[in-house]
């Protein structure tokens, strides 16, 4: 049950080349034999070790060596502590059983040696771990006969004030996050593209996502929507005191600069929700692309759309729902109980 075999193993990150072309973005079959795979459960959920106690042997079965982390936290915790160097040998395949959030620990984990990834969805959205739990078992054979498509993410570098801030250089591939603390008060930003100067901004904070991004934190924020195979950056503020600002759309290859130039009090930067570092006034955070995109798997029929509309409930038609039908099903009131005279002219 293995897919086509490889001529070579793939280097540290190779999925996408430092100049990407054009290109780089679009879908394509990952045809890769698996030989190692690992997977990476969150346990804190109960219903993840009931699937794993059936997918482990399965698995098994079909990959030459099968490594199980049941405690994912920890295995993030550790991989970053090293600062980039792999806990383990690298496997060919990540499986993650969780929802958006254990990707992205993933992600995290793997963040200079990024590692194929497909997620089986057990969170509240999945736009990330797209995979259903009724699908598992088809959607990982179509990963191991070659059916499946890699999907290349966007990935986010940030580091403060040149690399001479404390934390280093930081890979996000959601979204880069400059916010106010837990003083009620706001910050006032300037942001930065290249050489020229967009804007100051006084709001709670700044959110720079990538296309996978969009539709986190920075979509909550009342930022677009951008299809997964675009490359772009989306600055959004988070609830600005002026009413024009607006969230913008940037070249992907452009380099931004966010400096705090006033605050009340701690201000911090988080990368994909996590790793908070404080920053202070004066400040200057630079968030760039990063020159390896993060190789996702999908489902051959998958559809992002599909994905937005039903994760975010959109309707699918203007037909009545069932919501309306019970509404119509409702006796309208009689004239007359309504308090009016049929026979009166307005």
């Amino acid at each position: 049950m293995k897919g086509p075999a490889a001529s070579r193993r793939p280097d540290a990150e190779s999925w996408e080349s430092a100049a990407p072309s054009p290109r780089a973005s679009e879908r394509k079959p990952f045809e890769r034999e698996v030989r190692r795979a690992l997977v990476l459960a969150d346990s804190s959920k109960t219903e993840v070790d009931a699937l794993l106690e059936e997918l482990e042997p399965w698995i098994a079965e079909r990959v030459g060596t099968v490594d199980v982390v049941r405690d994912l936290r920890t295995f993030t915790a550790e991989a970053e502590r090293r600062r980039g160097k792999p806990v383990a040998e690298l496997p060919d395949l990540a499986i993650v059983l969780g929802g958006d959030g254990s990707i992205l620990s993933c992600a995290r984990a793997f963040a200079r040696h990024p590692v194929p990834t497909i997620g089986i969805n057990f969170g509240r959205v999945g736009f990330l771990a797209s995979v259903e739990v009724r699908d598992w078992e088809v959607a990982l054979e179509e990963v191991l006969t070659g059916e499946s498509v890699l999907e290349p993410r966007m990935r986010l570098t940030a580091e403060v004030n040149g690399g001479r801030g404390a934390g280093g250089r930081k890979i996000a591939l959601n979204d880069v996050l400059v916010e106010r603390g837990a003083v009620q008060a706001m910050l006032t930003l300037s942001l930065r593209i290249g050489e020229q100067w967009v804007s100051d901004y006084r709001a709670d904070g700044l959110i720079l996502a990538t296309p996978s991004g969009s539709t986190a934190h920075s979509l909550a924020a009342g930022g677009p929507i951008l299809a997964p195979s675009m490359r772009g950056i989306v600055v959004t503020p988070i609830c600005p005191q002026s009413l024009s600002h607006r969230a913008l759309v940037t070249h992907p290859d452009s380099v931004l600069h966010v400096r705090v130039e006033q605050t009340s009090g701690l201000t911090t930067l988080a990368v994909d929700g996590q790793g908070f570092q404080p920053l202070k006034e004066g400040d200057e955070v630079r968030v760039r692309r990063h020159h390896a995109a993060f190789p996702l798997l999908a489902r051959p029929a998958s559809n992002p759309y599909r994905r937005v509309r039903e994760r975010l409930g959109w309707r699918g038609s203007f037909e009545p729902g069932p919501d309306l039908e019970t509404e119509r099903s409702v006796p309208a009131p009689a004239a007359d109980e309504a308090g009016f005279d049929e026979n009166e002219v307005l």
